[in-house]
């Protein structure tokens, strides 16, 4: 096992940690919210109930596909199963959009056949509860995502974070209702149900990023770093890929015609050291080493 692979290891232990404290977070907080939901017949409650446990499904998915992206490079692999993050990120955001369905179908019915869901001191002490402990979890596994520059646990936390303006909107729809305004459960399950979609729609657009391999270093950046490499005459074919931290760089560089493979070698190296020096998410840089084409050599 390489010292890279080592390092992945580690950081995919750690990730996984904070997905079981947050996978336990987050269903205590939708056994609460589905509870109080049910019992007040609160569309709104309810809906915010069903978002925390979708937050509870999107942790289970994040495990297995920790458990399988930590794996190491294999004959049919050789680039690791890195990827297998940003597809549990994906997963998200299509849980989030099966969740929104059913948002609206609540939000509407509350709207149109006027419920009056049940209100009282006790499930507005709930929701206030659940607000402070997404509130925490949101803080830390934001915190966490970015120490170990994991596009998982990023993608867990904007999830998790909806998860406290939803509590704050249903915490006012019950404020409303208490106060006998009309329809306001509905409305706000209606609102809700925008915010989540949205949310889906980042972080679905995020995934397919990382899995279409866009581009993850600035090419010019690259071609300002170089410059004072005083062997390499030229650089072309910049391309990155990857995870936020994990990204693989391959590019071409020109040097004189007349060096020997020995110094050509060690111009390759100088140009991998620069990068990973400068870019310290990049984890592998592969350098082409070509003669300076003959035009602009006489140029």
């Amino acid at each position: 096992m390489t010292p890279a692979d080592e390092v992945h290891l580690a950081r995919n232990r750690s990730v996984r940690k904070v997905l079981w404290a947050i996978l336990v977070a987050n269903w205590a907080v939708a056994g609460l919210k589905l509870g109080i939901g049910i019992v007040a017949q609160s569309a709104a409650v309810t809906a915010d109930g069903l978002h925390s446990l979708i937050d509870g499904g999107s942790n289970v998915i994040g495990l297995v596909a920790m458990h399988f992206a930590g794996q190491p490079a294999d004959d049919e692999h050789p680039y690791g199963h890195h990827k297998f993050e940003a597809l549990a990120s994906l997963a998200i955001g299509v849980m989030i959009g099966m969740g929104v369905l059913e948002l609206g179908r609540m939000a509407f019915n509350a709207i149109i056949n006027d419920v009056h869901p049940n209100v009282g001191p006790l499930s507005v002490a709930v929701m206030v509860t659940t607000l402070v402990v997404n509130l925490f979890v949101t803080r830390i596994e934001a915190a966490q995502g970015k120490k170990l520059k994991s596009a998982l646990l990023l993608a867990d936390a904007s999830h998790t974070m909806s998860d406290v303006y939803v509590t704050l909107a249903v915490i006012a729809s019950l404020l409303l209702t208490w106060f006998g305004v009309g329809r306001a459960d509905g409305v706000v399950a209606l609102l809700v149900l925008v915010f989540v979609a949205y949310t889906g729609w980042q972080i679905i657009r995020q995934s397919v990023g990382i899995l279409a391999d866009s581009a993850r270093v600035d090419p010019e950046k690259v071609r300002e770093l170089l410059k004072v490499v005083p062997e390499v005459r030229g650089v072309r074919a910049i391309r990155s890929r990857g995870l936020e931290g994990s990204v693989y760089v391959d590019l071409v560089i020109h040097v004189d015609p007349t060096l020997d493979l020995l110094t050509a070698h060690h111009v390759a190296d100088a140009v991998e050291t620069r990068i990973t020096g400068a870019f310290p998410e990049v984890v592998d840089v592969v350098v082409h080493v070509e003669p300076t084409p003959a035009e602009a050599s006489r140029g």
